[in-house]
């Protein structure tokens, strides 16, 4: 990855380091399009795998940092997957040095969705299935080799799959999908979900990253 893809465009904490509070939660219960930045190299030159939230939570919203809610099984899983060299704690937002490690190994973030909510299912249909081709419209510039969303049910919703089941998809069903680029999906890594933990996550991380291809 080149010296300029590794400069940082993401802001900072909008709180400067603190855990939010009540109050700094509500106050990110917004339409704000942009509510979290991705995690991208600025030249999409060795993008391995594109992780795909669905959308934003409050919390993550308001130290704008990925799965940053304590609790959350996101960073724990990916480091037992061996994809971080240490446990990233995101909860007061996201070290450059962080950030960084992500992007020399080739995993990228983004969501379907950019507005923050409480929950997932606060999401219209309109919203998730127009948050799925805007996915589809910018592979062209990210170019990852595999992209993996974590949610089955809003993937099912957005891409018209009701059928859909984890793992590894037939992109043919989905129209304008780059043949190219692999897609997965894998489970939400929220705390609420009590049907995967930490080492089910992790096994599947691991899954995902060792069928792309070098």
């Amino acid at each position: 990855m080149s010296e300029e893809s590794s400069v940082s465009s993401r802001r900072p904490s909008p709180l400067g380091g603190r855990k939010p509070t009540k109050d700094d939660l509500a106050a990110f219960a917004t339409d704000d399009p942009n509510a979290i930045d991705d995690i991208l190299p600025g030249d999409s030159s060795g993008l391995k795998m594109l992780i795909v939230g669905i959308n934003p939570g409050l919390w993550t919203a308001a130290v704008n940092a990925p799965f940053a809610r304590p609790g959350n099984r996101f960073w724990p899983s990916l480091h037992q997957a061996g994809l971080t060299d240490h446990l990233v704690d995101a909860s007061r937002g996201l070290d450059p040095a962080d950030e960084q490690q992500l992007l020399r190994r080739g995993i990228g973030l983004t969501n379907l969705i950019g507005r923050a909510t409480v929950r997932a299912d606060e999401l219209s249909r309109e919203e998730l299935r127009h948050g799925a081709t805007h996915l589809i419209d910018r592979l062209a510039d990210i170019r990852p080799r595999a992209v993996a969303i974590a949610g089955i049910t809003s993937f099912r919703i957005g891409y018209r799959q009701p059928k859909a089941q984890f793992g590894r998809q037939d992109t043919s069903l989905i129209d304008g999908w780059p043949r190219e680029v692999a897609l997965h999906v894998v489970p939400q890594p929220s705390g609420l979900n009590a049907h995967y933990q930490v080492a089910d996550l992790a096994r599947i991380w691991r899954e995902v990253w060792d069928s792309i291809d070098d």
